[in-house]
């Protein structure tokens, strides 16, 4: 059965998603404070891990970077309205993506199932998403059977987006990926190359469904049957 390491120090909280998570088919242990959630994961390995931000002990963002520095196990973090510079630091810390409070359980167990499938390991050099289909071997991309040309930056940006289905990735950490370095106008030099995507993948560019943006934050690639 599928371990789910929930953190949070809110009692009503922490039952909350016990119930939910256990009535959905997972197991579920809880911690209430940073050092302890270490501690669990460290002793019982989990599959997955469902973070708070506001800890009594440490910050999510630490707990995230521990984490990363031994486990690759998908981290979903929870944050506060309003909370964005958090976010932004807990997803460059190694988090998978986030859910902001008050958050639904039906969203929340369906990018807990996105983060678990997204940690399967890959036996396929082809990703297929929707319509979408590319050949890691042969660097070869198609949309709806139909070749599609990309610049060099164009796949490699494509492609990290691909290998990280449903994941949100931050600006930096797509700039770090793809170019190796930050710049100062980060969003505007992004949104450069999500337009020329979506003019070559998607079937109504101003109303994209595959290349989504999370403002301020970053952009993830989705499968819009999944999605819908």
């Amino acid at each position: 059965m599928t371990l789910v390491l929930v953190v949070d120090d809110e009692p009503q909280i922490l039952r909350a998603l016990q119930t939910s998570l256990k009535g959905a088919g997972y197991e579920v242990e809880t911690a209430a404070a940073g050092e302890q959630a270490l501690t669990l994961a460290a002793v019982r390995p989990p599959d997955a891990v469902i973070l708070d931000l506001v800890l009594p002990d440490m910050k999510g963002t630490e707990v995230c970077r521990e984490l990363r520095g031994w486990s690759a196990v998908p981290i979903i973090v929870l944050s506060v309205v309003g909370d964005e510079t958090e976010k932004v630091a807990a997803l460059d810390a190694g988090a998978d993506d986030y859910v902001t409070k008050p958050f639904g359980v039906d969203e929340l167990l369906a990018r807990l199932r996105a983060a678990l499938r997204r940690a399967e390991p890959s036996r396929e050099p082809v990703i297929e998403i929707g319509d979408l289909r590319i050949d890691l071997e042969a660097r070869d991309v198609t949309f709806g059977g139909k070749p599609v040309q990309l610049t060099p930056h164009e796949y490699s940006f494509l492609t990290l987006l691909a290998r990280n289905e449903g994941k949100l990735m931050t600006h930096q950490a797509i700039l770090r990926e793809v170019w190796g370095k930050a710049y100062s106008d980060e969003s505007h030099y992004l949104h450069v190359y999500v337009s020329q995507l979506r003019r070559k993948l998607e079937p109504d560019p101003a109303r994209p469904r595959y290349i989504l943006t999370e403002p301020g934050v970053g952009y993830r690639l989705v499968d819009p049957l999944r999605r819908s």
